[in-house]
């Protein structure tokens, strides 16, 4: 089975999440469900049947996070020597040569991608474009919004 990398950040909030849906949230349904139930007539109470859409959706999640979770491979970039190479999990500092502005990206797993928190997938073009290159390395990358020249300042394992 492929594993998928993770960060330790994004392992915290899946089991966050899980956990929550599981002692929260999933009480809170079954406990609505059997008020519902208490009004009478299940066919025609909407109350009931929101309930029951409301645990579809839970079950789902709570299936998905399980999922995502046993083919993770979290990978803590703290515990990996720092160095000047762009590698997953790691905070990169660039500069588009164009235009002088920088960016700073966080490389992340697929499921922790966050751009406005400038945290970036893997499988994103810019992360594919900047994984494996230096500190110094200008890199060529293919976005919807066209053709950006980015060089690697900085490297960060936090």
């Amino acid at each position: 089975m492929q594993k998928f990398p993770m960060t330790v950040e994004g392992e915290k909030a899946l089991r966050a999440e899980l956990e929550d849906l599981k002692k929260v949230q999933r009480p809170r349904i079954v406990a609505s469900i059997a008020e519902a139930r208490e009004h009478g007539d299940l066919k025609e109470n909407a109350e009931y049947h929101a309930a029951r859409e409301q645990q579809g959706f839970c079950e789902g999640r709570i299936q998905e996070i399980e999922a995502k979770l046993s083919n993770a491979q979290v990978i803590d970039v703290t515990s990996i020597p720092a160095g000047d190479k762009v590698i997953f999990g790691i905070t990169v500092d660039v500069i588009n040569v164009e235009t002088d502005e920088a960016t700073t990206y966080k490389i992340v797993g697929e499921d922790e991608a966050d751009i406005k928190n400038n945290k970036i997938s893997v499988t994103s073009p810019i992360a594919r474009a900047l994984i494996g290159k230096e500190v110094g390395e200008v890199v060529v990358v293919q976005t919807p919004g066209g053709t950006k020249e980015l060089e690697i300042d900085d490297v960060r394992h936090v």
